[in-house]
């Protein structure tokens, strides 16, 4: 069963890199309205899965599913089309934000302690052998 999560939690966050990677672009005046919009979706799905799961493993492969998708689809496609262009020289572009964000924020999340409120088990069997 544990596998079949993975998997799903995968094939999810594939699916919203691509959303994320294609709507990163978009732009509200000089607002990066699309980029915002991405950063905060991804976000808010890998710590959802992070705290609905409690396990981080499943919270990686989320993360990773979406750099995956973020990788592949940044690159020059087999028309010759490119979604997320290069920037010009001296300029951040939010291709590379996005790019860089999404494993910062796969990393601070899935990195992040657990502060639960009931102690493992090992913990609590650990500490009534010493009183």
């Amino acid at each position: 069963m544990r596998i079949a999560t993975w998997i799903v939690a995968l094939i999810i966050g594939i699916v919203f890199g691509v959303a994320g990677t294609i709507g990163q672009a978009a732009v509200w005046g000089v607002l990066p309205l699309g980029l915002v919009i991405a950063v905060v979706g991804v976000g808010a799905l890998v710590l959802a899965v992070r705290l609905l799961t409690g396990d981080r493993w499943t919270a990686l492969l989320t993360g990773v599913g979406a750099m995956v998708a973020t990788l592949v689809f940044s690159g020059r496609g087999p028309g010759g089309s490119i979604v997320v262009p290069a920037p010009a020289d001296g300029e951040i572009s939010t291709g590379i934000i996005w790019t860089i964000a999404v494993p910062l924020l796969t990393a601070l999340i899935v990195g992040w302690p657990s502060f639960s409120r009931t102690a493992p088990a090992s913990a609590r069997a650990e500490e009534n052998t010493t009183n």
